[in-house]
């Protein structure tokens, strides 16, 4: 399998985006034949607050006559509201971002398969659940920032991370983080146990304070002197060249990236994504609607709410993560790396990872 290189080429300019936001643009998507009959409602149980999304939400219910019906809040919080609300929840799609949260979902089986070509044809393997319960509509890659004026050698691989070089070097969030979470649990898949908890030490060994905050917070650490290397997502790096994020963008300049293992691996890369509820009374609608946002302008909109990447190849993003430039991905299973999350919080915890 050849790994996915992210192409700069493909992304538009910001004028174009706001173009995007603000017009009309044809949906690449075609309403199956029952949903087309049974018209009707879809309850969207999200996790997901983005102003672009309402453009998204309002595409889908001018292309097809189906109306979205949102409950929004945190992802824990409305598992744990489907779960109670049980064989009578009104629950049709399930939103929510990284795939631990995606897996805790299907674990606590809220969530049914889905038998769809247009969803099997769009979403790369890798990044759909092996059992078709859930789905991912964008990717962030967890990088390394540091400071350009103090580090000239920055880490190219997570491994690198851990080596001694970098000692008090390192902020990075906490092992409570589902985003730090399902990076151990990718290394656990690409590398084993034994070489997982390795690296975690070695992080541990390597932290300039102790992980407290956001990947936001980690990147502040960064313009203030606290450290020299974060470790956050993309996309929080991208709001801040988009937009003025307090102790960030002042500073983005001193700033620089690096995306790991791009001679191996690939960068390790998580997901925004969804599934048809177990107990979905609308279920030809939820199904319809999990295939819009597989197309191409719902792709768009879905990856430029958080500036993240589309998973489907060739569709346009925002000018910010354009300026992060190409790069590598890691092509594991992410349904895969779900299933070892349990023992990278055995391995955290084994390591005094507070």
């Amino acid at each position: 399998m050849t790994s996915r290189i992210i192409n700069k080429e493909a992304f538009m300019p910001k004028s174009m985006l706001k173009c995007l936001l603000t017009s009309a643009v044809a949906v690449s998507f075609s309403l199956p034949a029952a949903a087309q009959e049974s018209g009707g409602e879809v309850n969207l149980y999200s996790s997901r607050h983005y102003d672009t999304d309402e453009r998204l939400y309002s595409d889908f219910e001018e292309q097809t006559g189906i109306t979205i019906n949102r409950i929004e809040g945190d992802a824990d919080e409305l598992i744990a509201r489907i779960e109670a609300e049980g064989d009578n929840s009104p629950a049709d799609v399930v939103l929510t971002v990284d795939t631990s949260r995606l897996e805790r979902a299907k674990g606590a089986g809220i969530l049914q398969p889905v038998e769809s070509e247009t969803l099997e044809e769009r979403i790369p393997d890798q990044y759909q659940d092996t059992e078709n319960e859930w789905f991912g509509f964008s990717l962030r890659s967890r990088i390394f920032f540091y400071n350009k004026d103090d580090v000239q050698n920055p880490p190219q691989t997570y491994a690198d991370l851990a080596n001694d070089e970098y000692k008090g070097m390192i902020c990075i969030r906490s092992s409570g983080n589902v985003y730090n979470q399902t990076l151990l649990a990718s290394i656990i898949e690409n590398q084993g146990k034994e070489a997982a908890r390795e690296w975690a030490q070695g992080v541990v060994d390597n932290l300039a304070r102790d992980p407290q905050g956001g990947d936001t917070d980690q990147l502040r650490g960064l313009v203030s002197g606290e450290c020299d290397i974060a470790v956050s997502n993309t996309y929080y790096f991208a709001r801040a060249l988009a937009s003025d994020v307090e102790g960030v963008s002042s500073g983005a300049d001193q700033i620089g990236w690096v995306f790991p293992n791009q001679d191996t691996t690939g960068a390790h890369v998580n997901l925004s994504g969804g599934g048809v509820a177990a107990n979905s009374p609308n279920r030809e609608n939820a199904v319809a609607f999990l295939e819009y946002l597989a197309s191409d302008s719902a792709q768009q909109y879905f990856a430029a709410g958080n500036n993240e990447y589309p998973v489907v190849e060739g569709v346009e993003t925002t000018e910010a993560v354009d300026e992060l430039g190409e790069f590598k991905a890691d092509e594991v299973d992410l349904s895969a790396v779900a299933k070892n999350l349990p023992t990278a919080q055995q391995i955290f915890n084994e390591v005094g990872w507070e």
